[in-house]
């Protein structure tokens, strides 16, 4: 049963962003198979219910590289190596949870899932003020997402076993410890208990 603290969501207004799960990444993170599945199923749960699907990546093209600034220092020796290229294998959707024909698609080239994209435009057009997150890293592009969207007043769920970090400490202490006081953190058990 729902708890009264947690709302059913709205599919229709609801959007799962399923994020960074691209052929580079996928496999830094603990346990990849079992995450992708996890992931995949709640994908399929919320495109059952009648929800949007959101897929973001990170990837450059030689003009991102080129504006990447030697200050930053997360993306600089990215772009110094030419790594990321949004052609490259490596920057793909993995084949386990691809976008599928009415998903939203979007490129990013910094940590956040809308920063550096027009993914709030997107959700806007249809209607979104729910989001979902499912993603690698949880201390990157989750919580630079989970810190964005709630300034900007969605209601927001974090997927706690469809998000992963190489780091077990820093993943505990954020799922545990920060989204809590900006989202509600279920699990995919949860989430299709809430979209009923």
């Amino acid at each position: 049963m729902t708890s009264p603290t947690v709302p059913a969501l709205v599919a229709g207004r609801t959007a799962l962003l399923s994020m960074d799960f691209q052929n580079g990444i996928v496999p830094l993170a603990p346990e990849p198979d079992a995450l992708l599945a996890r992931v995949a199923g709640a994908i399929a749960d919320v495109r059952a219910a009648g929800g949007t699907v959101g897929h973001v990546r990170v990837a450059f093209t030689e003009e991102d590289w080129d504006a990447v600034p030697d200050r930053n220092v997360s993306f600089a020796a990215a772009a110094a190596a030419k790594a990321m290229h949004h052609e490259d294998g490596t920057t793909q959707f993995h084949t386990a949870v691809a976008p599928q024909d009415g998903d939203i698609v979007v490129r990013k080239v910094r940590f956040g899932a809308a920063s550096t994209t027009d993914l709030y435009a997107r959700l806007a057009e249809r209607g979104i003020d729910t989001l979902v997150l499912a993603g690698i890293s949880t201390s990157g592009v989750v919580l630079s997402t989970v810190m964005d969207a709630a300034d900007r007043d969605f209601r927001l769920y974090v997927l706690s076993d469809c998000v992963a970090d190489r780091d077990p400490e820093v993943h505990r202490v954020l799922v545990e410890k920060v989204f809590p006081s900006r989202a509600r953190v279920i699990d995919t058990a949860g989430l299709r208990e809430l979209l009923g």
